[in-house]
């Protein structure tokens, strides 16, 4: 009997639970937290703001996402003015200032549906209005709104969230791929020399021993045109003797002047002849040429040798109390304005090597490339031929000295060519390598980002070309790229790094 009851018992649960008519299946709802996601930007401004569905009738929230495309950084004092316009009606609000640094938060209730749009307005302190706008849906009914919220949810499928705070605290910017001409790039290394109008080589002017004086004279050592380096004597020397030919012409001057200055006088009284005088006046005349010229260049002790120019001590080729000839090099300055760079590139670039356009440069220990127009610079000449000694094809390069260059190092060097086929081409800081495979991470919106392989052509130290992976719409992270990989890494969010959606 017992067995009978609870047999009736099963059987009435189940009559009640489907009772005919009702659906056995339930329709999926919408969550209560669905949103509406809306990116746009203008010249100055990236707008990213999360929205509740617009609903007739009922108050949305709209939190928005103001950054400047300049630094990608958070505005944080403008008013804001936003105006949903749906046909003939606009309802608007404005904010003095953010509800949190970068974060407006605006209240809208719609009146009528409808398809319309969101404009938001950003005024400066000095008036000037920029102006942003994206697109939208007013329904009649929340539920409807729901569920065509959901339906525009973006996949999350193989993504990373990295919220807007999180973009502001780091250097993060993110661009579109862009379409250009990429010709062939040629990778090698260049030494760094002075320019040969930059560096002025000193030479020794007479025969004798360098003798520095208190001061120190280094290699590297600032100096001003005209400052005394050091001097050569010939004292104590049996030939070529500088300071006793300087003494000798000294003693010459002051005889002939004396002899053309008597003589002078009595030309006057008609005591000499013209003729006589004439000869004692070329005396004089070449007497004090020679003592002049000794006189600049040399003193009793010997020759000063002095800076040509103001710059800085490239070489110095002697040292103290060293003997050297007339005509020897002693030392040379640089101004350290103009730097030439000598690369060689191998023989099977001899097709395109008269292509070669421009090239960027990068220092050994030194992340930062530069480009050929960023330091003034210009391609002075493409070797034409080789020689047994080298068979390399050499290259020479003029830069201005504005980044620090060091006269004598090695920098890397990518020699470009000229070249009418287009590519995709990114900053080579999108690419993330991961076990020799290139990835980049494409925006789905400004806080959820897609990682995507890229298959990588040639790079030029400052972009590369992108063969297969990318397509011209795509939005990318440009920099900040590793931060974006560990947010991947961390799982999970740090509550305290930004604002809950």
């Amino acid at each position: 009997m017992k067995l009978r009851k609870l047999i009736i018992v099963l059987l009435a649960v189940v009559t009640v639970s489907c009772k005919p008519g009702t659906n056995q299946v339930a329709e999926p709802k919408a969550p209560a937290e669905a949103k509406i996601r809306l990116t746009s930007y203008s010249s100055q401004f990236e707008v990213y703001a999360e929205a509740d569905p617009f609903v007739v009738g009922k108050t949305g929230n709209v939190l928005s996402h103001f950054t400047f495309l300049s630094d990608f950084k958070a505005l944080e004092n403008a008013a804001v003015t936003i105006s949903l316009i749906v046909g003939d009606k606009q309802i608007s609000q404005t904010l003095e200032k953010p509800t949190r640094k970068g974060i407006y938060s605006f209240d809208l209730n719609p009146s009528v549906p409808g398809n319309g749009k969101i404009v938001f307005e950003v005024k400066d302190t000095l008036g000037k209005s920029d102006f942003l706008e994206s697109s939208v849906i007013v329904f009649s009914d929340e539920q409807t709104a729901n569920v065509e919220a959901v339906k525009l949810e973006p996949s999350k499928t193989n993504t990373i969230v990295f919220t807007k705070e999180q973009s502001w605290k780091i250097d993060f910017s993110t661009d579109n791929p862009v379409i250009q001409p990429f010709g062939e790039v040629i990778r090698t290394t260049a030494q760094i020399q002075s320019a040969l109008d930059d560096e002025i080589i000193v030479s020794a002017r007479t025969t004798g021993m360098v003798i520095f004086s208190g001061s120190n004279v280094l290699e590297g050592l600032s100096v001003s045109s005209g400052q005394t380096l050091f001097s050569i004597s010939g004292s104590g020397l049996s030939e070529n003797n500088s300071s006793l030919r300087y003494t000798e012409a000294y003693n010459n001057y002051l005889k002939a002047k004396a002899d053309y200055e008597r003589q002078t006088e009595l030309a006057k009284d008609k005591i000499i002849s013209e003729k006589d005088l004439l000869s004692t006046k070329n005396e004089y005349d070449n007497a004090k040429a020679i003592y002049e010229m000794f006189n600049k260049n040399f003193n009793v002790s010997g020759q000063n040798v002095t800076s040509p120019t103001t710059g800085y001590v490239n070489h110095l080729f002697v040292k103290n109390g060293q003997y050297v000839e007339a005509g020897q090099p002693v030392i040379s300055v640089s101004k350290n304005k103009i730097l030439l760079l000598k690369a060689d590139i191998q023989q099977k670039y001899a097709s395109v090597a008269d292509k070669i356009q421009s090239a960027n440069f990068k220092m050994s220990g030194n992340d930062k490339t530069y480009t050929l127009e960023e330091l003034n610079g210009k391609v002075l000449s493409v070797g034409r031929n080789s020689n047994s000694d080298n068979y390399l094809i050499p290259v020479s390069l003029q830069i201005d000295n504005t980044a620090g260059f060091i006269t004598g190092n090695f920098v890397e060097v990518y020699l470009k060519t000229i070249s009418n086929n287009k590519a995709i081409v990114i900053p080579n800081t999108s690419l993330l390598e991961e076990q020799g495979n290139f990835f980049v991470f494409v925006q789905i919106t400004p806080e959820l980002f897609e990682k995507r392989e890229a298959k990588v052509g040639t790079s030029d130290g400052l972009y590369c070309e992108i063969l297969t992976g990318l397509n011209p719409g795509d939005r990318i992270v440009t920099k900040g790229t590793i931060m974006v990989k560990l947010a991947q890494a961390s799982g999970a969010l740090d509550p305290s790094s930004g604002h809950n959606h």
